[in-house]
């Protein structure tokens, strides 16, 4: 059961992710959390670094779909001067948004991989329904009320795969 805790692939942060590497392992398509994934939680906006991100996958062919559990004012203003779809109240874990995602973009969820940055939504969320995972760092120390609580519980689940090998790299 904790292996569906276990990230495909770890990442300081989703700038470090290229589409060239992507394609290497098939990959056609991205599920991307948007809180503390992409930018802080509090930011309204995407920076500039972000954007050319974006620009970069658009332009080697890999689509984006952001899968927030925001409301739609957060995720609607954030995504779409951006042009990119998103899926807002999505309820991750649960599987119904991931699969819309890859619906809309139009590929297998073999070719999908889902980046977010917290074990029990965007990695277990993957997991648990077929998706290649890869889980980045936080790009803000701070949290709302239900994430605190989230991290507790993923840092113990982390220290669990320290002790047993599974996992290399600092928090």
């Amino acid at each position: 059961m904790l292996k569906l805790f276990l990230p495909s692939e770890h990442s300081k942060s989703v700038l470090d992710i290229t589409p060239e590497r992507l394609k290497e392992q098939g990959i056609k398509g991205i599920i991307t959390d948007l809180d503390n994934t992409l930018v802080e939680w509090d930011r309204p906006s995407a920076t500039p670094q972000l954007i050319k991100w974006f620009d970069n996958m658009r332009d080697h062919g890999i689509l984006v779909t952001i899968v927030s559990n925001n409301n739609e004012k957060r995720v609607h203003s954030f995504a779409d001067p951006l042009k990119i779809p998103f899926i807002f109240q999505a309820r991750k874990p649960m599987g119904k948004a991931f699969n819309r995602a890859i619906n809309q973009m139009g590929i297998k969820k073999e070719e999908a991989v889902v980046i977010g940055d917290q074990l029990l939504t965007d990695v277990f969320g993957g997991n648990r329904n077929g998706f290649k995972t890869i889980l980045v760092v936080p790009v803000a120390q701070t949290d709302g009320f239900v994430t605190r609580f989230n991290r507790k519980i993923e840092r113990r689940i982390l220290s669990w795969f320290r002790r047993k090998g599974m996992i290399n790299w600092e928090d």
